[in-house]
């Protein structure tokens, strides 16, 4: 699958964003392993706190399906009914999220229009925290 695919897969999730408090929709696409795309998009809750993110909705979709090997991540949003008009990256729940399940070298992709930047989990993330942090100490 090659970026631009991914990317045009986050874009259709997009479509399906609930936001009605911020106006702002978000669509992911989530490359497994053995090459299935699980999407996801923002959902939105008067209870902020209840918000889910597009990241964390296509994340939850895989894991809920068995997988948990995971390549890339595109990511795209922006006013609703509206093209995306700017790049944004992953909030930090998103990255934390990211990293429980996927090592620095992971690829997000994030689009605005036609141009697609890459990163890696990594890069966005650098001071993680991650479970050998717990590991005690003998």
């Amino acid at each position: 699958m090659t970026d631009s695919e991914l990317m045009m897969l986050a874009e259709n999730a997009r479509k399906n964003a609930y936001a009605p408090y911020s106006g702002y929709t978000v669509g992911a696409a989530l490359l497994l392993k053995t090459g299935t795309v699980v999407t996801g998009c923002n959902v939105e809750n008067a209870s902020f706190g209840a918000t889910i993110c597009a990241e964390r909705a296509a994340i939850a979709a895989a894991i809920a399906g068995g997988n948990r090997d995971f390549c890339a991540l595109a990511v795209v949003g922006g006013k609703a009914n509206e093209p995306a008009n700017t790049f944004f990256s992953p909030c930090g729940i998103c990255r934390q999220t990211l990293r429980e399940f996927c090592r620095d070298d992971f690829r997000i992709l994030i689009g605005c229009g036609k141009e697609i930047r890459t990163f890696r989990l990594g890069e966005l993330l650098p001071a993680r925290f991650a479970a050998d942090a717990m590991e005690k100490k003998q």
